[in-house]
């Protein structure tokens, strides 16, 4: 929820890049999500162009436009990216398919990298597509990426919070368990 406040300033493309170039030799992909990566869609096709010049690792973009609206912006540009997920999380469509936070959401495979890395995700969620990442930073700050079943981060508190952890999140309230 934390990306997704708009006037927060300014992050320039060098210090993505600068930020994230430690870490290219050690993934396996790149993912951009939101806030919404279209809203700066110059940005960001600078910033893939920029990555594939860097490495081979595949590009997923997480976008809440429509497929519609999102073909006819990537049609003047150059197929950096290698799929996109489209569509708006819906907290009240069911979760059922891999990938996606909610079943609205389409996966569109844009070059033979994106369909060699992703089509197997074109199918029903199992177990381990519920696992997410935690890193550390510098701060001893934890972040955690993924995408988790509905309410697993709540569950997260209550097991810290009940070992006597201080745990913060920047989740939306407004989802909360029905």
């Amino acid at each position: 929820m934390d990306t997704w406040v708009r006037g927060r300033g300014t992050t320039e493309i060098d210090q993505v890049l600068d930020t994230i170039s430690p870490w290219l030799a050690r993934a396996d992909g790149i993912t951009i999500s939101g806030g919404e990566p279209f809203d700066q869609q110059n940005a960001l096709f600078e910033l893939v162009a920029r990555l594939k010049a860097r490495t081979e690792l595949d590009v997923l973009v997480f976008t809440g436009y429509s497929w519609t609206t999102i073909s006819e912006k990537l049609a003047p540009s150059p197929p950096h990216i290698d799929a996109i997920v489209t569509g708006p999380f819906l907290v009240d469509e069911a979760q059922t398919l891999a990938l996606r936070g909610s079943d609205n959401q389409e996966l569109h495979l844009i070059t033979a990298l994106g369909q060699a890395r992703f089509k197997s995700f074109d199918r029903p969620a199992g177990e381990r597509d519920r696992i997410f990442d935690v890193m550390f930073d510098e701060n001893g700050d934890v972040w955690l990426a993924g995408i988790p079943a509905r309410g697993d981060f709540r569950r997260l508190r209550t097991i810290l919070e009940s070992d006597g952890s201080t745990l913060r999140i920047s989740e939306d309230a407004r989802f909360q368990p029905r």
